[in-house]
């Protein structure tokens, strides 16, 4: 049996899922929080026009779109869609329309750009 499990995901079981703010028009719900060398995994909220500013993956990091569509510099993700980072690769995220997505990062992002003020 897994440690943890959340129900049908794909179809809209994140909607009755507690989420607590993250980032500026951004709020997260853990699954499971970065715990010695373990992933960090969560889904991640965007409200429309919401971003994270440039950043550097010091590990791995894959994505799945549950809703909506995410951005980067590299195109739009919508439902279904799988992305991965790899370890050094940098970019910003939007979602100009809003998203919800699972995520698993290995280590925690290094922020490059800061949001203004």
């Amino acid at each position: 049996m897994p440690e943890t499990t959340r129900e049908s995901l794909t179809t809209g079981g994140w909607r009755t899922l507690p989420f607590e703010p993250f980032r500026n028009a951004v709020t997260i719900h853990w699954i499971q929080h970065f715990e010695g060398d373990q992933p960090g995994v969560a889904l991640l909220k965007y409200e429309a026009g919401a971003s994270v500013p440039r950043h550097r993956h010091m590990g791995l990091e894959t994505i799945m779109v549950l809703e909506g569509t995410q951005s980067d510099e590299g195109g739009d993700y919508g439902p279904g869609s799988l992305v991965v980072n790899k370890e050094g690769t940098e970019h910003s995220v939007w979602s100009d329309t809003g998203c919800v997505v699972l995520i698993q990062w290995d280590r925690p992002v290094k922020i490059l750009q800061e949001e203004p003020a």
